[in-house]
């Protein structure tokens, strides 16, 4: 598998990252990445321009189509990878509910072919999936074992890509995470600067709770979990697990912590009135708690996300002073 020494499959921690690099040598390891313009992949080609452990390579339309199947095992062969991270997806909750072929398409189907192949190939594949996939009822976060129960099309066909992928392969690991946010694509950080620019209150959602999450924060922990993947056959380290920013917020909290930091660099803001769920009714239902408990992910595979607060300033920074510099975040 990729010409490593299975060295440590005897361990069920996690993997020294500078010895590892030393057991990879000098030539870049191709991680391919499903996609081409969303958070997870910009976060992750960014990281990968600072740094010659991976060759991080997009992949997506027209060579690679997750709504059509014959086209992903010529993609991924084509680019001849020592790991896949399945991190596109159908994302729009309330337009898959009349939309369900194509979110079934693309969350479901595409990722158990994806298996398909990784296992044909004999390489690993990190596959990026969510809170959706509970049902929002349980009154503390949630644990890679508890009962799943989504309330929507979008949340089903995650939990079924989920399923599918490891039908199909056993050398994986599913990320679940959780209210994802970065300076790219349309995501509820971007929304609230753009649209406190014109308004000076607004109101924001304040009974669903989750764990708002730093692309840049999945970015490093998909980097580490691909290491020790790539380091061991052991199977404690594949399977499912959650990965989060610390901390919990509702909407309401999420939008004052980025109006609190965009006010600190001379950014909008705009004043928050707090409302109820009914207050605000969407097409898809979504759960009232999102939040993950991400212990079995930071005792396996040693990863330790930030707390929210402080990934999400830096955030904040970068798109309030169109900072160009990635070691900023």
């Amino acid at each position: 598998m990729s010409g490593f020494e299975d060295i440590a499959s005897s361990r069920s921690g996690p993997i020294d990252a500078s010895r590892q690099h030393g057991q990879l040598g000098r030539k870049p390891l191709r991680m391919i990445v499903t996609g081409r313009a969303g958070q997870v992949v910009s976060a992750l080609v960014e990281w990968g321009r600072r740094q010659d452990l991976f060759d991080v390579v997009p992949l997506g339309r027209p060579e690679l189509d997750l709504a059509d199947p014959g086209s992903i095992e010529v993609a991924i062969r084509s680019c001849q990878p020592h790991i896949i991270v399945s991190a596109a997806a159908y994302t729009a909750v309330d337009s898959a509910e009349t939309d369900e072929a194509n979110a079934r398409a693309v969350n479901q189907i595409a990722p158990g072919e994806i298996g398909r192949v990784a296992s044909i190939l004999d390489i690993p594949v990190i596959h990026l999936s969510t809170d959706y996939v509970f049902d929002g009822t349980k009154g503390s976060p949630y644990g890679e074992t508890d009962p799943t129960n989504p309330l929507g099309v979008y949340g089903r066909s995650k939990l079924e890509g989920e399923q599918a992928l490891a039908g199909a392969t056993d050398n994986h690991v599913i990320l679940r995470t959780a209210w994802v946010y970065s300076p790219f694509g349309r995501n509820f950080l971007k929304t609230m600067l753009k649209v406190a620019e014109a308004r000076e209150r607004l109101s924001v959602v304040d009974d669903q709770v989750g764990n708002p999450t730093s692309a840049f924060d999945i970015a490093e922990g998909v980097v580490a979990v691909a290491k020790n993947l790539l380091h061991s056959r052991a199977s404690e380290l594949r399977g499912t697990f959650h990965l989060a920013g610390q901390g919990a917020a509702s909407w309401a909290d999420f939008a004052a912590g980025i109006f609190e930091a965009s006010h600190r660099f001379g950014g909008p803001s705009a004043q928050i009135d707090r409302i109820s769920t009914v207050d605000y009714p969407t097409v898809a239902k979504r759960p009232a708690n999102s939040r993950l408990d991400t212990a079995k992910l930071a005792s396996i595979h040693g990863v330790q996300i930030p707390d929210w607060q402080s990934s999400a300033q830096q955030v904040v920074s970068r798109c309030v002073t169109h900072h160009p510099n990635p070691d900023m975040v």
